[in-house]
C-alpha cells in the first residue's frame, strides 16, 4: 500500500489559537513514577492544555485511554473555542446529553474527528485501539507518508492499515519486536498522550523546515504566543545577580513560553561565561530560539566583557567617516554573535537638536538629520554583514527632549512637518533601506496622537507616548511610513509608562497600538497573563497576535536563529578570534583618534602644548577618571619627560583646584557632562577654574569627556578638545593630541550656536 495523503473531511488545523479550555494548564501529576518513558509527553500535552487527570495528581497513566477521553483531548487542541459556544446534539443513541463528554464528542462529529458504529452508537465508553488511535490521530493531522520503514506483518488487510502506514512510516508509532503492530491492542492514557506529544512535535518540527509560520502558529497555544511577544530582563533572582540558567529563570522560560531576553551589565562576568550563559539559555528555549539582546550603542552604553570598547556614536559622527560606522557596527556585531547574542538596540537614530536632552547625548551621531540617517544606515548595514539585528531607536524620536523618559513623560510639541524633516528622516530612510525592528520611545507626540488619559499616578491629564499609541504605530510607522518589521517598546520600567498607565493595562494598549514585544515588563508573568487574558476575552484580536508572532518567527529565521548551531566547545575556542581583536582594537582607536576634535584654541590649530620638564595638573571631577588620564600620558610619551599630579574637585570646592593650578604649568581640566540637563550643569565651577587659569597665563586644555556643549556654557576659553567620552580609547587619542603626535581632525557634530 502507497499511499501520499489521507484526508478527512474537517481534519484541518483547527483554530488558530490553542486553548486550554476547562482544563488546568500544566497540571502536575503524581503517579507518573512508573510511568517515566511518558512523562515528558504527558506534561507536555498537560501544558497545552489538552489533557487532565483525575484530580489530586493523579493522571492514572496505566489505565485504558476511552474513545470519548480520545476525542475529548483532541477536540481540547483543536477546536476548543467551539467548546465555548453551544453544540448541536449528536446522532449517536448511546451519548445521551448527560454523559460527561458530550459536548466534546458533539464537535468531533461535527468536524470529522470521529465516527461511530454502524448501528449508530459510538461506544464512548469502550476502550481504544491502536488502530482506532492511528485513524483519530491522521483524521487530525494531515500527514503524508513517511520514508521509515513500516512493514508490519498484521495490518496490511485491516481497515486501518493506511493510517497505520502513515503514523509508522513518520516514526510516531512503533510495533513490536516480532513485526507485529498489533492493531486491535489496547491503549493506555499514557500512549495516547505520547502519540498526540509525537504528532504535535513532527508537525511543528515540519513547519519549521518548510519555513511555514501559519502552520507553526496554528500549533502554539495563546500562552506561547503571547510569550514570544515578551522580553523581560533577567538581572537578579531570589536576592542575587544572575549569571547562569538558574530554576528562577526556567520556570519563566517555560512557563511563560518566553520569546526573548534582555542581558544586562550584571549578568556578565566575562566572554566565557556569556557564552555558556546563552548557550544555556537557548537549550531551554524549545523549538522556537531565543531572541537575545543588549545594548551595545558604543560609547559609553556598552556591555561587551573585555571586547571592543568602541568610542560611540557622536565620536563617530565627529569623524565624518560613515565607512567606519559600518566597520563599527560590522564588529560589534561579529563579538555580539560569537557570545551568542543575537540582537543589538542600536543604533540610536535620534538627532541630538537640543543640548539640554538629559539622556541622548553623545549617544547620537549628531544633531543634524543627514548626518544621523548616513551613519545610522551605515551602522545598520555592518550590523546586518555580520548576522546580529539591528534595532534603531527611539521612533518617532528622543532628541530634542528636556526629560528623560526613565524618569517622566516627554512631550515634543513640534509641527508634522519639522518632524518630517528632521526627527522621522533618519527612521523613513532606515525602513527604505530594510531595517528589521524599530524600538518606540515613550514620548507624547500631539502632532500626531492628541488624546489625553487620566493619570494614575496623580489624576492629571497626560498625553499618550508613542508605544502606546495607535496614531503613531498603526498609522505613522506601518501605514505612512511603510514599515513591516518587528516593532519593540522601550523598557516598560521606565516612569514614563509605569507611573501614570499602569502596567497590564498599558501591555494590552501597548499590543492593540501595533507593539510586537513588549521590553521589560517590570511584572512578566502578570504582563503574560494580561495578553492571555486579552486574547481569550476578545479584548485583542486574534489577528493582531498571529500577525505580530509570525513577524517574530520570521525575523528569527531570516537570521538563522532555527539554524543548528556550533557546539558550547567551539565556541568557547573561537572567542579568542573574534572578542577583542588587533583588527577591531585598530578599528577603535582609528575612530577616537579620528574623532578628536578642536573646540578652542589660540592659533586656531592646535591646543596648548605640553612642553618637557612640565608639571601637569590634571583636573577631574573623579580621581578614577584623574588616574586613567595621567597613565595614558605617561605611555604615551617617549622623549618628553613632565611631572603631573592629579587634583579632584568636589561639588562646590574648587579651593584646592585652585591651589594646584597656580602650582602648574600645564592644566589638563576635564568637562563630563551627560545624563544631566546642560544648561543646569555646574559650569560656575568650571568658569571660574577658567578664569583663574586665563588670569595667571596658564597653558591648559578643557578637555571634554562628555557632552560637547562647553563652549555654549563657558566664556573665554583658550584651548579645549573633545574626545566624546571618557572610555579609554577616547582620552587616549586626546593625549596624543596634547602631546602633539596627532592632529585633532574631527569636527564637532552639533550645532553650539
Amino acid at each position: 500500500m502507497h499511499i501520499k495523503r489521507l484526508t478527512i473531511i474537517g481534519a484541518v488545523l483547527g483554530s488558530m489559537f490553542l486553548w486550554a479550555g476547562s482544563v488546568a494548564a500544566n497540571e502536575r501529576f503524581t503517579d507518573l513514577q512508573h510511568s517515566k518513558w511518558a512523562e515528558d509527553g504527558i506534561e507536555y500535552m498537560a501544558k497545552r492544555g489538552t489533557v487532565a487527570g483525575y484530580g489530586n495528581g493523579k493522571f492514572k497513566p496505566a489505565a485504558p485511554v476511552t474513545r470519548a477521553q480520545a476525542v475529548t483531548f483532541m477536540v481540547r487542541e483543536l477546536y476548543s473555542q467551539q467548546l465555548e459556544k453551544p453544540v448541536q446534539g449528536t446522532t449517536y443513541g448511546d451519548v445521551p446529553t448527560t454523559h460527561p463528554f458530550y459536548r466534546e464528542i458533539a464537535i468531533a462529529a461535527k468536524n470529522g474527528l470521529a465516527s461511530g458504529f454502524p448501528d449508530g452508537t459510538f461506544h464512548p465508553d469502550a476502550p481504544l485501539s491502536r488502530a482506532e488511535t492511528a485513524a483519530f490521530l491522521t483524521r487530525a493531522y494531515l500527514l503524508v507518508e513517511g520514508k521509515q520503514p513500516a512493514n508490519w506483518s498484521d495490518t496490511e488487510k485491516h481497515w486501518a492499515a493506511a493510517p497505520i502506514l502513515i503514523m509508522s512510516s513518520n516514526g510516531l508509532v512503533g510495533g513490536y519486536a516480532d513485526g507485529t503492530y498489533r492493531p486491535n491492542r489496547t491503549v493506555t492514557r499514557a500512549e495516547f498522550a505520547v502519540f498526540m506529544s509525537r504528532v504535535i512535535r513532527f508537525e511543528r518540527e515540519s513547519a519549521i523546515r518548510a519555513q511555514d509560520w501559519d502552520k507553526l502558529i496554528s500549533y502554539m497555544t495563546v500562552s506561547e504566543q503571547v510569550g514570544q511577544m515578551l522580553m523581560p530582563d533577567i538581572r537578579q533572582w531570589n536576592g542575587k545577580v544572575t549569571t547562569t540558567v538558574n530554576d528562577g529563570l526556567k520556570s519563566s522560560i517555560h512557563d511563560q513560553d518566553l520569546g526573548g531576553l534582555i542581558l544586562f551589565d550584571k549578568n556578565i562576568v566575562d566572554a566565557k561565561q556569556v557564552t555558556i550563559f546563552t548557550h544555556n539559555l537557548q537549550n531551554e528555549a524549545g523549538d522556537i530560539p531565543l531572541f537575545l539582546g543588549i545594548d551595545q550603542e558604543g560609547g559609553v552604553i556598552k556591555r561587551i566583557p573585555g571586547g571592543t570598547n568602541l568610542p560611540g556614536q557622536m565620536a563617530l559622527g565627529a569623524t565624518g567617516d560613515a565607512a567606519l560606522a559600518e566597520a563599527a557596527g560590522q564588529l560589534t556585531g561579529e563579538e555580539l554573535k560569537a557570545l551568542g547574542l543575537n540582537l543589538n538596540f542600536a543604533p540610536v537614530l535620534d538627532i541630538n537638536s537640543n543640548p539640554d536632552n538629559p539622556i541622548i547625548g553623545m549617544r547620537s551621531f549628531g544633531s543634524s538629520a543627514d548626518l544621523v540617517t548616513r551613519f545610522g544606515l551605515a551602522t545598520i548595514k555592518g550590523l546586518r554583514q555580520s548576522g546580529v539585528i539591528a534595532a534603531v531607536k527611539h521612533f518617532p524620536g528622543h532628541g530634542d527632549t528636556t526629560v528623560d523618559s526613565h524618569l517622566g513623560m516627554p512631550v515634543l510639541t513640534h509641527h508634522r512637518e519639522r518632524l518630517d524633516a528632521v526627527e522621522l528622516k533618519p527612521f523613513q530612510a532606515a525602513i527604505e533601506n530594510g531595517v528589521d525592528m524599530i524600538m518606540t520611545a515613550h514620548i507624547a507626540f500631539p502632532a500626531i496622537d492628541n488624546e489625553q488619559v487620566t493619570s494614575l499616578k496623580d489624576g492629571s491629564r497626560v498625553p499618550i507616548p508613542a508605544t502606546l499609541s495607535k496614531k503613531v504605530l498603526t498609522g505613522l510607522l506601518r501605514e505612512e511610513m511603510g514599515y513591516e518589521g518587528l516593532i519593540i517598546s522601550d523598557a516598560f520600567t521606565m516612569k514614563a509608562i509605569a507611573a501614570h498607565f499602569g502596567e497590564n493595562k498599558a501591555v494590552e494598549r501597548a499590543v492593540s497600538a501595533g507593539v510586537d514585544i513588549i521590553l521589560m515588563p517590570q511584572d512578566s508573568e502578570a504582563a503574560h497573563q494580561t495578553l492571555v487574558n486579552a486574547v481569550k476575552d476578545g479584548t485583542i484580536p486574534t489577528q493582531t497576535i498571529h500577525a505580530s508572532v509570525k513577524r517574530i518567527l520570521e525575523l528569527k529565521s531570516k537570521y538563522g536563529l532555527f539554524e543548528p548551531g556550533p557546539s558550547l566547545a567551539q565556541k568557547l575556542a573561537d572567542l579568542k578570534q573574534v572578542i577583542g581583536t588587533e583588527e577591531h582594537r585598530t578599528v577603535e582607536r582609528k575612530i577616537a583618534e579620528k574623532a578628536v576634535t578642536l573646540l578652542a584654541s589660540r592659533d586656531g590649530l592646535h591646543p596648548d602644548p605640553i612642553h618637557q620638564g612640565d608639571r601637569v595638573v590634571i583636573v577631574a571631577a573623579e580621581e578614577e577618571q584623574a588616574k586613567q588620564l595621567e597613565k595614558q600620558l605617561k605611555q604615551a610619551t617617549d622623549d618628553l619627560s613632565f611631572k603631573t599630579e592629579i587634583s579632584v574637585i568636589d561639588q562646590g570646592q574648587t579651593n584646592a583646584a585652585m591651589q594646584a593650578i597656580n602650582q602648574a604649568d600645564y592644566v589638563i581640566l576635564a568637562s563630563y557632562q551627560f545624563r544631566n540637563v546642560a544648561s543646569q550643569f555646574g559650569w560656575n565651577e568650571v568658569q571660574s577654574l577658567i578664569d583663574e587659569m586665563n588670569k595667571r597665563n596658564k597653558r591648559y586644555t578643557l578637555l571634554s569627556l562628555g557632552n560637547p556643549y562647553e563652549m555654549v556654557y563657558l566664556q573665554n576659553v583658550r584651548s579645549a578638545l573633545a574626545v566624546y567620552g571618557k572610555q579609554e580609547p577616547n582620552t587616549a587619542a586626546g593625549t596624543k593630541v596634547l602631546l602633539g603626535q596627532l592632529e585633532a581632525t574631527g569636527v564637532l557634530p552639533v550645532q553650539t550656536d
